[in-house]
C-alpha cells in the first residue's frame, strides 16, 4: 500500500496499481494508439497498459454512480410528480500545473462516452473563467495568474449553475495557451449533457479562509464527484520544466504567441526561467491554494516517474 498520511488512511481506501487493475472487471478497452496520441498532453507518456490498469477500472466506477444516480432521479421524480429532470452528473478534476490535469479528463471523457447510459459527455476547463489579461494587468495579478483571486469566480459560478440546473444551453469562455488570454467573441456552448467533467486548478477550493465566503456558494457544491491528480512536487517541478523546453520549441515559437520572447532562450535560460517561475507562482500556488483541498477529492490519483499512475485512494 501507499504511504499515507493519517487523514488519508481514515478517509481513503487505497489501491497499488495492480490492486487496483483487478477492478476492471473485464470492461473491454474502446481507445486504440491512435486515439490515445491525440489524448496525450506534452511531455505526457500515457500508454494503452496504463489506460487499461488505471482508467478503466474508474470509468467502470463512475457507470456504477452515474448509473445508480439516475435511477435515484427517476425515483424521486415519480415520487414528487414531476417531469425527469435534466441535470447532469459533474466530475471535477482538480491537481497542480503539469500534473496531467487536461490528460486525465481527456482520457475519462473518450471512456464514459462509451457507455450507453450516458453517451453526451463534455469536457469544460476553467482556464477560460480567468479574467481578460488586460483585466489582470489592471488589477496586478497578472504574476497570480492561476491564484484564486485571477478566477472570475462569479461567472464560473453562473456557469456550473446553469449547467446543474438543467439549462437548455450554457455558455463558457474559451482559452487561448498561445495568447495567454481569453479568445474575444468565442464561447463553447454545454447543452443538456449526461455527464460534465469540469477540469481546472481551483474546482475543489472553497476560500473559506474569509467568513464572507461562508454566505456564497462554491463550484464544488454543484460536484457530483471530484478527481485530485496527484505527484510529489519535485517531479511536478520536473515536468514543468520538462514541458517549457517542449514548449519553447512548440507554441512560443508562434509568432502570435504571448510568450514568443521565450523562443531563442538557450537550454540553460530556458530551464532556469522556468524554475523561477515555478518557485515564484506555481510552487506557492500549489502550496497554499491547491494541495491543500486535495483530501476533499472522492478519488486521489497518485503519480511516481515518468507520470505513471502508482497508487489510488478511494473515498470510504
Amino acid at each position: 500500500m501507499t504511504s499515507q498520511n493519517p487523514i488519508q488512511k481514515a478517509l481513503y481506501h487505497a489501491f497499488e496499481r495492480a490492486q487496483w487493475s483487478v477492478l476492471r472487471d473485464a470492461v473491454p478497452m474502446t481507445l486504440s494508439e491512435q486515439d490515445l496520441e491525440h489524448l496525450r498532453g506534452i511531455n505526457e507518456k500515457v500508454s494503452l497498459s496504463e489506460v487499461t490498469d488505471i482508467y478503466l477500472p474508474l470509468s467502470r466506477l463512475l457507470n456504477l454512480i452515474v448509473k445508480s444516480k439516475q435511477q435515484r432521479g427517476l425515483v424521486l421524480d415519480e415520487f414528487l410528480g414531476q417531469t425527469p429532470s435534466s441535470s447532469p452528473y459533474i466530475i471535477s478534476i482538480a491537481g497542480s500545473v503539469a500534473v496531467g490535469k487536461s490528460t486525465t479528463a481527456r482520457i475519462l471523457q473518450a471512456l464514459l462516452r462509451n457507455w450507453p447510459e450516458h453517451p453526451k459527455v463534455d469536457l469544460v476547463t476553467t482556464d477560460g473563467f480567468l479574467y481578460p489579461l488586460a483585466d489582470l494587468k489592471r488589477k496586478g495579478l497578472l504574476q497570480r495568474k492561476g491564484f484564486p483571486e485571477s478566477y472570475d469566480m462569479k461567472m464560473l459560478l453562473e456557469f456550473i449553475s446553469a449547467v446543474k440546473s438543467g439549462q437548455a444551453h450554457a455558455k463558457a469562455p474559451i482559452y487561448s495557451h498561445v495568447t495567454y488570454d481569453r479568445i474575444k467573441g468565442q464561447h463553447q456552448t454545454v447543452s443538456q449533457p449526461d455527464i460534465l467533467i469540469l477540469e481546472g486548478l481551483n474546482v475543489l477550493q472553497t476560500g473559506l479562509d474569509s467568513p464572507v465566503d461562508i454566505r456564497r456558494p462554491f463550484v464544488s457544491d454543484f460536484v457530483d464527484f471530484s478527481i485530485y491528480v496527484d505527484a510529489e512536487e519535485s517531479l511536478l517541478k520536473q515536468w514543468y520544466q520538462e514541458r517549457f523546453l517542449q514548449f519553447r520549441k512548440g507554441a512560443f515559437s508562434d509568432e502570435n504567441s504571448y510568450f514568443h520572447h521565450y523562443a531563442s532562450l538557450s537550454d540553460d535560460e530556458a530551464n532556469s526561467t522556468s524554475a523561477k517561475i515555478w518557485d515564484t507562482i506555481n510552487g506557492p500556488n500549489l502550496q497554499l491554494n491547491i494541495q491543500p483541498t486535495r483530501e476533499r477529492a472522492h478519488l486521489i490519483l497518485q503519480k511516481g516517474q515518468d507520470h505513471l499512475m502508482s497508487h489510488v485512494l478511494l473515498r470510504k
